[in-house]
C-alpha cells in the first residue's frame, strides 16, 4: 500500500513537471503586456490575431505542413514494404536492417542534423527545398518502419499464403489482404510520422536557407529579438494542432480511453 501511494506520488510530480510549464505558456497567451508574464495583467486575443498577421509565420507554416506532407507520403511509400520484408524474415541479417533504420531515433538530433547537412548540402549540393524534404523524409522513415512493423508482427501471414494458393499474386494480396489489415498502423504511423517531422528542430535548421525555413526555425529566430506573447500564442495554436492529430489517432486506433 505504502509503495502505491509512492508510485502514485511519483506519477503525480512527473505529470505535474510536465504539464505545468505547458499551463503556463498558455495562460501568458492570453496576456495584454507586451511581454511575457506569469501571472498575466488583463485579458484579450489579440496576440493569438498577430500570429495570423506576421506573414513569415504564415509563409513558415505552409512550408512546413508541405514538408512534412510529401517527406510522410515518401516514408510510407518506402516504409512499408520495408516493414513487410522485415516481418515476413525474420532472421540475424533483417535484425540488423531494422537497428539500421531505427537508428536515427536513437542518434541525437543535431547529429542527424550535421550529417544530413554534409550529405545533402555539401556532397549532392541539393536545392534548399529539395535538401528539406529529403532531410524530413530520413527523419520520418524509422517511425513508419517501426509503427507498420508492430502491425505486421500481429498479423497472421497465413492469410496472405492461402490466397496465393487461391490464385492471388504476390502483388494483389499485398494490396488486397495485407494493406487492409494493417490500416490502423498506416494511419499511426502518418500521422507519428508527420508530427515529428513537422515539429523538428535540429534537421531543419541545418537544412533550412534564404527564404526557406519551417516555422520551428522562425519561431526560434523570433524569439531571438522578440519576447511578447505572440510566441505563447502560436505555440498554443500548436499544442491544439498536436493535440487533434494525437486524437485521431486514438480515435483510429479505436482504444477504449478515447471511446
Amino acid at each position: 500500500m505504502r509503495k502505491q501511494r509512492g508510485l502514485s506520488m511519483f506519477v503525480f510530480l512527473v505529470f505535474a513537471f510536465l504539464c505545468i510549464p505547458l499551463l503556463i505558456v498558455t495562460v501568458t497567451a492570453f496576456g495584454e503586456q507586451a511581454s511575457i508574464q506569469f501571472p498575466i495583467e488583463g485579458f484579450t486575443f489579440q496576440w493569438f490575431a498577430k500570429v495570423f498577421e506576421i506573414s513569415s509565420f504564415m509563409e513558415s507554416l505552409i512550408l512546413s505542413l508541405q514538408i512534412s506532407f510529401f517527406a510522410t507520403i515518401l516514408a510510407l511509400a518506402i516504409g512499408i514494404p520495408a516493414a513487410y520484408a522485415l516481418a515476413r524474415r525474420q532472421t540475424a541479417k533483417t535484425a540488423l536492417l531494422k537497428s539500421f533504420f531505427l537508428s536515427p531515433t536513437i542518434v541525437p538530433g543535431v547529429v542527424v542534423g550535421y550529417a544530413l547537412f554534409q550529405f545533402i548540402v555539401v556532397q549532392l549540393e541539393l536545392p534548399v527545398y529539395q535538401g528539406l524534404l529529403l532531410g524530413h523524409f530520413l527523419i520520418s522513415l524509422p517511425y513508419v518502419i517501426r509503427v507498420v512493423g508492430s502491425s505486421l508482427e500481429q498479423l497472421d501471414f497465413s492469410i496472405e499464403e492461402v490466397a496465393w494458393t487461391l490464385g492471388c499474386t504476390k502483388l494483389a494480396a499485398f494490396i488486397r489482404i495485407i494493406i487492409p489489415n494493417i490500416t490502423s498502423g498506416i494511419f499511426a504511423s502518418f500521422m507519428l510520422a508527420f508530427i515529428n517531422s513537422f515539429n523538428n528542430i535540429p534537421v531543419s535548421q541545418f537544412l533550412s536557407g534564404p527564404g526557406v525555413a519551417t516555422l520551428p526555425t522562425i519561431l526560434m529566430n523570433y524569439i531571438e529579438y522578440n519576447y511578447d506573447p505572440t510566441v505563447s500564442a502560436l505555440s498554443v495554436l500548436l499544442m491544439l494542432g498536436t493535440i487533434l492529430l494525437m486524437f485521431l489517432i486514438e480515435k483510429t486506433l479505436g482504444l477504449a480511453s478515447v471511446t
